[in-house]
């Protein structure tokens, strides 16, 4: 048997002891505000974080980039876009439009970056999943009206998955917020990854490798 020959065999066995090539983790892209962020949390106990883990637990091997951004608007989120899609991921967890709210900004303008931001991510065949957010009370209820419908609406005209508030389960809750009483603790993100998981496990299941 010659040495050549020897060697090559050498690789095969090499090769059939290793198995299949190992799959590359499902890259999603947390695109957001300070929600997503993390704002005021300790290192470690952020959304994207928390849910990564949440997802291994699961079974489920992701690597989530954390593209949020504090104080960041729809207008703001759009004209970072392309350069966030770099890579690009393999799906989009989308959280935008708290500030406008805070903001005052008009409901339709919101809708209208939204919207944008929907356009591009389809146009590039990117699985979504679209987080709603929900208007403070005292914003006058045709304000509250135009806001909220933005979410739902959205997600119905695009047909992407919508989880639709954020914060539910931990909005207006002193001991799952943070002293501003609007960015959760560490213990309102355990509660917020534990109610978003199961749509998070469609999202990455619709996710073509």
């Amino acid at each position: 048997m010659t040495r050549p020959f020897k060697t090559f065999l050498s690789m095969i066995f090499a090769l059939l002891l290793a198995g299949p090539a190992m799959a590359a983790p499902v890259k999603i892209l947390a695109f957001g505000t300070s929600l997503t962020q993390g704002y005021g949390l300790p290192p470690g106990t952020e959304f994207t974080v928390q849910l990564q883990a949440a997802l291994k637990r699961a079974g489920i091997d992701a690597a989530i980039d954390n593209a949020g951004v504090s104080g960041d608007t729809s207008a703001g989120g759009l004209s970072r876009l392309e350069w966030s899609l770099a890579g690009p991921p393999d799906a989009v967890i989308l959280e935008l439009g708290s500030n406008d709210m805070l903001r005052g900004t008009p409901p339709q303008e919101t809708e209208k970056n939204i919207r944008a931001i929907l356009d591009r991510l389809k146009k590039a065949h990117i699985p979504v999943l679209l987080v709603g957010m929900k208007a403070q009370r005292n914003l006058g209820a045709e304000y509250v009206a135009a806001f909220d419908s933005i979410y739902p609406r959205l997600a119905k005209a695009y047909g992407v998955l919508f989880y639709p508030f954020l914060l539910d389960g931990v909005a207006l809750n002193p001991k799952l917020n943070q002293g501003d009483g609007m960015h959760p603790n560490p213990a309102g993100v355990k509660i917020i990854v534990a109610r978003m998981l199961p749509v998070v496990k469609k999202l990455v299941a619709q996710v073509k490798h």
